[in-house]
């Protein structure tokens, strides 16, 4: 492949490609649409385990990433060039081969070029990159063969404490798969790839999307309109063939919703969302990408890969920024909205305001001509309303009483009775709302207790959201939630919403009350805005 052909990778500011390593053949290769066979991406790696392995030995480490490997073309191989193996990388694809222990900037050691080795053999296979929304191999290129795969799983263990690190015993199983694309390695005991002194590769910890889900779904295209391109058949019927326009690669829609079903492939629970100091998770994807586009977490929102350990802004992560950015347009859309359905009321209040004043100038000019009886009849008027005030006269002071006062508690109502000695407490029923089980609950706080439960103690239940989406609430709706809680259950609970919309509002607090909090005999008020 000429190294002159067009390299189509979006690269940060001030990053190049170092032409004549393998990083130039990959994305010469990418822009091309030709990628690696199997032959030649274990033709590339065999080698570069057994090279590895010597530097290891010797006590050094490592970045190991397609940029550090010069490209012998002549015979398909690459090797290892140390002068840039002890540089970090800048480029995306390139820190995505590195193992998520060194992404915080130190060297790896050959636990770590077991995780590179199978990041680059994967992005050879592939032409994607290690990470969220990673699919299988096979789903790809299905002349991966499953025992390639298997190996693949087992190096790109995210948690180094559970991958192998036998080099050695990684190119011995890599050869085997196609013993004539490349030397022999040094003989190697295979079962390291399995466990190794006092531990066992957890293969739950990869990388890789678990097998149980089967291939992702080809993505439907969207059918063009119908155009009779021939006709076929014979006698009194005849069949109208419907060709299909594909759709255009730079479609938005196609884009994100291919992204979305590679995504949900994966349904480990793995992503955690931090916000307001609270972590929240952990979620699948298909529940992350739920919250985004229910605006319950936004792009300013911090998003760890519990797998990788990475950590950053969800507008900077490529698979979910898109979403979220969608999400975003959703939110300025609703306000546009009701920005223009003010300034229409405006207007209409503004023509009736305009149709009052006519009326009123009218009113004015008949009023004029009535003169002499108009003004009669306003005093008569005015006399009848003077006696009408002077006999209508009720007193409202009577039947008023006190409040309650600290310690007391009005018989009848939600926790009645006075206040048992001994560091009891009132206790309320349920099923009112929040305002009122907080009228009814009255303490002396001035006798010992144990501290009230923290905010995130509450939060952690509340803030989930999860109960939104039981009832249906659209994501442009606004709710506050005040939840009176005592002994564990919410007692008393009050929905407002933003449009306002009984219905809803009587389904959350419905779930509200179902959920358990944690317990504590005081009686604690909560409120929460989503």
């Amino acid at each position: 492949m000429s190294q002159a052909q067009s390299i189509a990778t979006p690269l940060p500011v001030g990053s190049t490609i170092t032409q004549g390593s393998l990083r130039a053949e990959m994305e010469a290769r990418r822009a091309a649409g030709e990628p690696f066979s199997v032959k030649e991406a274990l033709g590339i790696v065999v080698p570069l385990c057994t090279q590895l392995a010597g530097l290891h030995a010797q006590g050094k480490t490592l970045f190991v990433h397609p940029s550090s490997l010069r490209y012998l073309a002549k015979n398909g191989s690459a090797e290892i060039a140390e002068e840039r193996a002890h540089v970090a990388p800048t480029l995306p694809r390139d820190r995505s081969c590195l193992a998520p222990e060194e992404r915080k900037g130190a060297e790896g050691d050959a636990r770590a070029s077991v995780f590179a080795i199978g990041a680059m053999l994967y992005e050879l296979l592939t032409a994607g990159s290690v990470g969220p929304g990673m699919r299988r191999p096979s789903d790809i290129a299905p002349e991966v063969p499953h025992e390639l795969e298997v190996i693949l799983g087992k190096a790109l263990v995210a948690d180094p404490k559970h991958r192998p690190a036998d080099l050695g015993a990684l190119a011995q199983a890599l050869h085997h798969i196609s013993p004539q694309a490349s030397i022999a390695p040094p003989p190697a005991d295979e079962s390291h790839l399995d466990a190794d002194g006092d531990f066992e590769v957890d293969i739950r910890l990869s990388m890789i999307p678990p097998s149980e889900m089967g291939p992702v779904p080809t993505i439907p295209r969207a059918a063009a309109l119908p155009k009779i391109h021939s006709v076929s058949g014979e006698g009194p019927y005849a069949v109208a063939i419907r060709h299909e326009a594909p759709r255009r690669a730079d479609d938005p829609t196609q884009r994100l919703t291919e992204l979305k079903v590679a995504l949900e492939s994966d349904p480990r629970p793995r992503y955690v969302v931090i916000k307001d100091g609270m972590d929240h998770g952990p979620f699948s994807a298909v529940e992350l990408l739920q919250q985004i586009g229910s605006s319950l977490f936004t792009d300013e929102n911090v998003l760890r890969d519990a797998f990788s350990g990475e950590e950053r802004f969800i507008k900077d992560w490529d698979e979910f920024a898109p979403f979220a950015e969608q999400s975003k347009l959703n939110r300025d859309i609703v306000k546009e909205k009701k920005a223009f359905d003010a300034v229409v009321v405006a207007e209409k209040r503004g023509t009736q305001y305009k149709a009052l004043v006519g009326a009123a100038v009218i009113g004015v000019v008949a009023a004029g001509g009535a003169g002499w009886w108009m003004r009669e009849r306003a005093n008569d008027e005015k006399t009848r309303e003077v006696q009408g005030q002077e006999v209508t006269s009720i007193d409202v002071d009577g039947g008023l009483r006190s409040g309650k006062t600290v310690g007391e508690i009005i018989p009848g109502g939600g926790g009645t009775g006075a206040r048992p000695a001994g560091g009891n407490y009132p206790q309320i029923a349920s099923g009112t709302s929040c305002e009122g089980a907080r009228a009814k609950y009255v303490e002396d706080y001035d006798k010992a207790a144990p501290p009230d439960l923290s905010a995130n103690a509450f939060g952690s239940v509340l803030n989930n959201g999860r109960y939104l989406n039981n009832c249906g609430v659209p994501s442009s709706m606004s709710v506050t939630i005040c939840a009176a809680v005592q002994n564990g259950h919410a007692v008393g609970v009050t929905v407002r919403t933003d449009p306002k919309d009984g219905k809803l509002s009587s389904c959350i607090a419905s779930q509200i009350r179902a959920l358990s909090f944690p317990s504590h005999p005081r009686l604690d008020v909560t409120t929460t805005t989503f």
